[in-house]
């Protein structure tokens, strides 16, 4: 199991050795820089991951705490506006930074005060505790060898989980020698990283996350050039445009929990008494991929419009670009983390979300061919490039339809078995 206690400190030392690298930076010295963005972005992203993870605390809203992170990490590129308003108004860039680094003290009490030693279960034992308190607590988990007996492990004394015999069996547990085993991730059934890797469900939420990422990067890469043809070179309204981009990523914090709450909307339902299911005769995995659909159309469709607006060549047209944008990639990135969560079993959950950011990176390295392409053969005209990438965004709407068909043969099946 993950020591999340101990991650979570790496990766926070990454990011404020990074903040302060750049703070005592300076003309001789700015090849340190290439190091400290380095660090600041394997900090950044893997500090994300490591606090995704506290969305299962929240049961029924499990989806929305997991997009609310999302969102927090999509809007923290603001804070460099910021730090530009403050440069503008006569603060120095270092005082800034060093801020920006004492900050930090704030996040490592935090982890050694709330973040439990290893992972979050999902679903939570009903007497879970985490925090600085270390009780009576055992952990115990079962796996499967090789030989296909069953091993057990345990018990040590941490922040993670109380558990206490209950008179049923717990949903996902097992007793062993008058034990409970912990709940999660012991199904001996469960896919294999590798058949989840190569099933057609990663495969198109691969394909769904790549298209609209190198979108969004390409729009961010040719921002300015795009500006600058717009005003026609007036670099007043240059800045002016780029302002207000800046600002829209302030809100991305406040969209991504929108798809939480309609990838966790039927979990606001009566529960019906049914094998871990909210609707009639429905399994909750079930209907939470039903609920999925709706989350990944909506965000294909909001990419859709967000490329046609920006490769209409109207300047006042691009305020509204400018939220179709922020809108959308906080659905992208919120998203993509809980579609994997409810998707694929927990214990591939981190594998499976840095293998996707990982695979998709590499896809969004077409964008530098494409930047070539609009600067040399295109005249700085970026119109046939943006058609290309409105025909490529619909590919993005592959995955929400493969998602519904699915759920309908499992729904069909379930009939069919039901009525033998």
């Amino acid at each position: 199991q993950t020591n999340q206690m101990s991650c979570h400190f790496i990766f926070r030392s990454f990011h404020t050795s990074a903040t302060l690298m750049v703070a005592f930076s300076s003309a001789v010295s700015s090849v340190i820089l290439f190091p400290a963005l380095s660090l600041l972005a394997v900090g950044g992203i893997l500090l994300l991951l490591t606090n995704m993870q506290v969305g299962n605390l929240f049961g029924s809203r499990r989806s929305t705490i997991i997009t609310l992170y999302n969102g927090a990490f999509d809007s923290s590129s603001a804070v460099f506006l910021i730090v530009k308003v403050l440069y503008e108004k006569g603060v120095s860039l270092r005082s800034s930074f060093l801020f920006l680094s004492c900050c930090s003290v704030l996040h490592f009490l935090r982890t050694f005060l709330l973040m439990p030693r290893k992972h979050i279960p999902y679903p939570l034992p009903e007497d879970y505790t985490y925090g600085a308190s270390c009780g009576r607590s055992s952990s115990y988990r079962v796996e499967k060898t090789e030989k296909g007996n069953i091993q057990e492990e345990g018990a040590t004394c941490q922040p993670e989980a109380k558990l206490q015999e209950q008179d049923s069996e717990p949903k996902k547990g097992a007793f062993l020698n008058g034990k409970i085993t912990v709940y999660e991730h012991l199904s001996l059934d469960e896919p294999s990283f590798r058949s989840c890797v190569f099933s057609f469900f990663f495969l198109w939420h691969l394909t769904w996350i790549s298209v609209m990422q190198l979108r969004h990067y390409l729009f961010i890469g040719t921002l300015n050039p795009m500006l600058t043809r717009l005003t026609q070179n007036d670099p007043t309204l240059v800045s002016r445009y780029t302002n207000a981009f800046a600002f829209t990523q302030l809100c991305g914090v406040l969209c991504a929990p929108w798809n939480g709450m309609i990838m966790d909307r039927h979990k606001r339902a009566p529960k019906s008494g049914t094998q871990g299911g909210f609707f009639p005769g429905r399994p909750e995995r079930e209907a939470d991929l039903h609920s999925a659909v709706l989350s990944l159309a909506l965000t294909a469709l909001q990419c859709l419009l967000f490329s046609l607006c920006a490769s209409i060549p109207l300047l006042p047209l691009q305020y509204l670009t400018f939220i179709l944008q922020v809108v959308n990639r906080s659905f992208l990135y919120g998203g993509n983390a809980a579609f994997i969560a409810v998707a694929f079993p927990p214990a591939h959950f981190g594998k499976l979300y840095g293998l996707v950011m990982s695979l998709s990176a590499i896809v969004s390295l077409l964008q530098y061919p494409c930047f070539a392409l609009v600067k040399g053969y295109l005249q700085g005209d970026p119109l046939y490039v943006n058609v290309a990438l409105i025909g490529l965004s619909m590919l993005a709407f592959i995955h929400p339809i493969n998602v519904y068909l699915h759920c309908r043969r499992e729904a069909r099946q379930r009939k069919q078995h039901q009525a033998k």
